[in-house]
């Protein structure tokens, strides 16, 4: 059959039939600009730039990739936040950036001892910055040789954050619970369910907390101004939420899908996005938690250290995890459930950093990240 440009396209899934010139062209378009600097992994001479090419794909909070690094320094790497990227909002105290730039950190050390170098970090060398993040270093990286290659370092290309509905069919087993708690080496206190009561709970606990984030106007919107919607945005600003693909394309290319539909709690994109992340918390097949007992900006750190080696050895046992940040968050509107989580967690005192649930999807796509080159000071 004959394809034309006014084809009708059916969008599956989001229940939208698009008649548009030149849309189905548009729709199969994939942001392979965004996802580039995948491929150009250790593809580099220099040792820390090998190193720094699979830092930044580490995990880190709405995609922000809050880091800087000043390579001005021979044989050193100094990394700053970058204070453009904050989330006020969500993130208030900035704890989830700091666990992100954790995680680039121990990326960063994983990849280096692939090459025979150890990562030695001095964290905040001019100081914690207790309050707000500023232009002080987080970290100057020396790597000297003699690094023992780390076994994690395999998964990192296939490393993913798998946002999608769960396999109710398919429970986590018992063995693999302890071997991804193991991963974590960095001082956090790691635990973790697959008890059908307590799953529930914790399903339950998620689905509030989202609600909460998104009926509340000014962090669902500083989430929404993150959106990133069509390939051609996702090109341009490979960061935040990225929401590309055939799906989002049509309903883009229709008007169905935009920023100012999404903010507008009548409308059907509102009330199909409210639910599809309810379907992923309802999907949980076991839930995995960490708890440092203080909550300095080092406790983050090693938080965000310990993150990625979850991430990355739930990559290794083919388990898909999520984190579920919204119930840690210190906004006001979110304090009564801050104070449950931690009641379950941490009754002795502590801070749970942070809260995943865990499952099984299909395979899902690399994450768009800004190339090597522009993160450099």
């Amino acid at each position: 059959m004959e394809i034309t440009r006014r084809k009708t396209l059916a969008i599956l899934g989001g229940g939208v039939v698009v008649a548009a010139a030149g849309v189905g062209y548009r729709v199969t378009r994939k942001p392979h600009a965004a996802i580039e600097p995948w491929a150009q992994a250790g593809l580099y001479d220099s040792p820390r730039m090998r190193a720094l090419s699979y830092a930044i794909l580490a995990p880190n909070p709405h995609n922000r990739q809050p880091w800087k690094v000043d390579l001005s320094v021979p044989d050193q790497i100094t990394l700053y936040v970058d204070t453009d990227r904050l989330l006020p909002h969500t993130d208030p105290f900035s704890r989830q950036i700091i666990i992100g730039l954790g995680c680039f950190l121990e990326t960063l050390r994983i990849a280096a001892s692939q090459d025979g170098y150890d990562a030695q970090f001095e964290l905040f060398p001019e100081g914690e910055m207790t309050q707000a993040l500023d232009q002080r270093p987080v970290a100057h990286i020396r790597l000297t040789e003699g690094g023992t290659p780390d076994s994690l370092f395999v998964h990192v290309m296939d490393r993913r954050t798998q946002k999608e509905p769960y396999d109710l069919n398919r429970p986590v087993a018992d063995d693999i619970l302890p071997r991804l708690e193991a991963a974590c080496i960095n001082g956090t206190r790691t635990g973790s369910s697959n008890d059908t009561k307590v799953v529930q709970t914790l399903r339950d606990l998620s689905n509030e907390a989202l609600r909460i984030e998104i009926e509340t106007p000014h962090t669902f919107k500083e989430s929404v101004d993150l959106f990133r919607i069509g390939y051609r945005e996702v090109n341009a600003n490979p960061d935040g939420i990225d929401f590309s693909g055939p799906l989002f394309e049509g309903m883009s290319a229709a008007g169905f899908f935009s920023r100012e539909a999404t903010l507008d709690t009548s409308s059907t994109a509102y009330a199909q996005g409210l639910a599809a992340v309810l379907e992923n918390t309802d999907t949980a097949m076991a839930h995995i938690w960490m708890v440092t007992d203080g909550n300095s900006r080092i406790d983050q750190i090693n938080a965000g250290r310990d993150w990625v080696r979850l991430n990355l050895a739930t990559t290794r046992e083919g388990v898909a995890m999520q984190p579920l940040s919204q119930a840690l968050q210190e906004y006001p509107e979110m304090e009564r459930l801050y104070s449950e989580i931690h009641q379950m967690f941490a009754p002795e005192g502590g801070t749970v950093q942070m809260f995943a649930r865990l499952g099984y999807c299909a395979p899902v796509p690399q994450s768009p990240r800004w190339p090597l080159e522009a993160k450099l000071v």
